[in-house]
């Protein structure tokens, strides 16, 4: 597979670029230039933040929201934007591990918040694409069969819309799958932006390439900007996907990271409608978008942890080979890739950051279903800093621990890490600046020390030191995305070293190198 212009036949664009900012006319905010005080500061501007502001901006209260970067360019730009509470195979699971209440009120959480989003279009007459359709996860694989049973099972006792089937719309190979009915698909910008609008028009702040650095913790906390700016509050919120601020809550080493794919792609095939995810791993996500007079077809998964595992162009190449054998690709439009956090127990951490701190409060652990776990996170926070309280937020507090899974996954990411951390230190590297290719970003020799070069399309050498500034593990290339990805803990960073990506909240050290390299 080569790399070259979009349109071309089986040929990728040469950069990762999300269809849903294509052609948006985005509002530009600007940065936080002065010392202010209002009643809740939001750090974040995708749609937890955007939501979390609207939701308390709508109800009287004074918000300022800011973001490092530009609103709308993180994870919720780069998502497939199923609005659903079919979040893979896990209500069996969240059975077993926290009992049926519990199992049945995160469901009923992620269909609130699905049910709150249908609302919002028809209320603000908002036209983004939103269209109803059944989810379906399905199997072709024997071993999968038991466990999308169970599943169907779960559905039963809690009272969720769905059962197994033995056949779907969409002619590809299965065995059995899953339905959950009537959730719905949607172009996530084209949602937000008109929330934005109202942010602003109820009196809210909003604040861009403003980067939240810290808190101090007063009767009323301060978020302390990079410009040495700070927000004054009485409610702190991170939306930020990583916390921007840990408190002592320890989430590096309660969450891990991980990257997934998607193709956006024309095949020669008529799309029968629905949303499909395939139960085996590598998976398959599979749903249609509205593209001018046609449509295009969103194919997506192939994930793994941030920073490990193959060249990441293989995982591309591999769902563009998935639409051709299956699907009838033609040719493909855009490609992007997310990071997706993932909870100790695959629930989101939504609530105060710590069970000692009750004005700052945090809402992270998406897993891939973040369009309804980030709306139910908002109507959650929205409620505790208004009401004190929300029916289901010992459920998702932060604060909880459950024996059974946290301990066993606990210990399977730190020794994950430490494995990690060993292997990149003991590396043996052959390559030096000079031997670097244009477009090829790799490990090199810098005065005897380990560093990363990239060589970009001009032929200018961008050399970093390697080692990540969070807790010293030394970072891989990341191909598909041009990127320098941390193994043990996702921190991601440009090919200057700058921060794409926390729990790192420091880039890593440009390196100078002698023009002759």
């Amino acid at each position: 597979m080569t790399m070259n212009s979009k349109n071309s036949d089986h040929q990728f664009p040469r950069f990762p670029e999300p269809y849903w900012r294509e052609q948006i006319q985005f509002p530009s905010f600007p940065s936080l230039t002065k010392n202010i005080l209002v009643d809740v500061g939001i750090v974040g501007a995708g749609i937890t933040g955007i939501t979390t502001a609207y939701l308390l901006s709508q109800a009287g209260v004074k918000v300022a929201l800011i973001d490092a970067g530009v609103i709308l360019n993180g994870t919720t730009g780069h998502t497939t934007a199923k609005v659903t509470a079919q979040h893979g195979v896990i209500y069996d699971e969240l059975i077993q591990h926290f009992g049926e209440e519990k199992a049945k009120q995160y469901y009923q959480a992620n269909d609130q918040a699905r049910v709150f989003i249908k609302d919002m279009v028809s209320s603000l007459n908002i036209n983004c694409d939103f269209i109803e359709q059944d989810a379906y996860i399905y199997t072709n694989s024997e071993q999968e069969l038991n466990k999308l049973e169970k599943e169907a099972k779960a559905y039963e006792k809690l009272g969720i819309p769905g059962s197994i089937v033995e056949t779907m719309p969409l002619q590809i190979p299965m065995k059995r799958a899953v339905i959950m009915d009537k959730q719905a698909q949607f172009h996530p910008i084209k949602y937000l932006l008109p929330l934005v609008e109202e942010i602003k028009r109820a009196g809210g702040l909003i604040f861009e390439n403003t980067t939240a650095v810290n808190v101090e913790e007063e009767d009323q906390p301060k978020i302390i900007t990079k410009n040495g700016h700070h927000v004054t509050c009485k409610y702190v919120v991170s939306c930020s996907h990583f916390p921007f601020y840990d408190g002592m809550g320890f989430y590096f080493a309660r969450m891990h990271s991980e990257r997934s794919y998607v193709v956006a792609v024309k095949t020669d095939q008529q799309f029968p409608g629905g949303m499909y995810l395939s139960s085996e791993s590598p998976t398959r996500s599979i749903r249609s978008t509205p593209f001018g007079d046609d449509q295009l077809l969103l194919l997506g998964g192939d994930g793994h942890k941030t920073g490990q595992g193959i060249n990441t162009m293989k995982h591309y190449e591999a769902l563009v080979q998935f639409g051709k054998e299956v699907l009838g690709l033609t040719d493909i439009q855009y490609r992007w890739s997310a990071q997706d956090l993932y909870s100790l127990d695959k629930v989101p951490y939504v609530g105060p950051i710590t069970s000692s701190k009750e004005n700052i409060l945090v809402a992270t652990g998406y897993r891939k279903w973040g369009m309804t776990n980030s709306t139910a996170a908002a109507m959650m926070l929205k409620d505790l800093i208004i009401e004190g309280k929300h029916q289901y937020q010992d459920v998702f507090t932060p604060s909880r621990f459950k024996a059974d899974p946290s301990i066993k996954e606990m210990v399977a990411q730190n020794v994950n890490v430490a494995v990690e951390l060993v292997k990149g230190k003991l590396e043996t590297l052959h390559k030096y600046p000079e031997d670097v290719q244009v477009g090829e970003g790799v490990h090199v020799k810098v005065d005897g020390k380990k560093a990363g070069a990239y060589r970009d399309e001009d032929g200018v050498l961008h050399c970093v030191d390697t080692t990540c500034t969070h807790m010293g593990c030394e970072v891989e290339w990341n191909e598909g995305d041009r990127s320098w990805d941390c193994p043990c803990h996702g921190s991601r960073f440009s090919i200057d070293g700058d921060v794409i990506e926390g729990p790192a909240d420091q880039p890593l050290k440009k390196l100078k190198i002698d023009k002759t390299s």
